[in-house]
């Protein structure tokens, strides 16, 4: 029996490496934001972003939250003012 050996290889899995991927999208929903960096549900997610804990912006109706925004907040958080 004759294999193909490149349908036997591991092939790399993109990583998504935040908006320093070109392909990487700059905005995110809001519960999707919630999820992915404060595995916090949809509710708890749109009362922070009510509340102004988490950045968001407004297109139309739709609220989406910037991806740098969002990082650049994280990074600051740690950080004493001096």
């Amino acid at each position: 029996m004759v294999t193909d050996e490149k349908a036997t290889e591991q092939r790399p899995r993109p990583q998504n490496d935040g908006p320093a991927d070109p392909d990487s999208p700059k905005t995110l929903s809001v519960p999707v934001a919630g999820r992915r960096y404060f595995d916090i549900g949809r509710n708890a997610t749109y009362e922070a972003a009510k509340r102004g804990d988490l950045p968001v912006i407004r297109i139309g109706s739709r609220l989406r939250v910037p991806v740098a925004a969002l990082e650049r907040m994280l990074a600051d958080a740690g950080r004493k003012d001096d």
